[in-house]
């Protein structure tokens, strides 16, 4: 068995700046660590429980099956925030039949994103 020590999601996306002022400055997203210079650098944030690593460059948009998934303490709240930044709204927040709140957002390659809010009555809340 592999002892995984750490993780993170690498994303080569195909203008390295633009991607950066998404997830840096639209999202708001806070940098763990920076490496190397010039355009292609990289700069890894901060996810919550992981981490997302955006460097390098990419001929090709990533893969169409890749996604994100963002956990929010407030998806309205969040939209209403993403709106005004600029960032393109897939789909606004929906109370789902499984209970979560989700709302779809994509990055600049296309890269989708789920922004979900987890009620405080869900099931992923409740501690026996």
């Amino acid at each position: 068995m592999v002892h995984v020590l750490g993780s993170r999601v690498l994303l080569r996306p195909t203008d390295p700046e633009r991607s950066r002022a998404f997830y840096g400055e639209a999202l708001g997203l806070a940098v763990y660590r920076e490496f190397g210079t010039g355009p292609e650098r990289g700069t890894v944030y901060f996810l919550g429980g992981g981490f997302l690593e955006v460097s390098g460059r990419s001929e090709e948009p990533p893969a169409p099956g890749l996604q994100l998934w963002l956990q929010v303490g407030d998806a309205r709240a969040a939209h209403k925030e993403l709106v005004a930044a600029g960032v393109r709204v897939l789909r606004a927040p929906v109370k789902e039949p499984w209970g979560l709140v989700e709302m779809w957002i994509a990055d600049p390659d296309g890269v989708r994103i789920a922004v979900v809010e987890v009620p405080e009555d869900h099931p992923l809340r409740y501690r026996p």
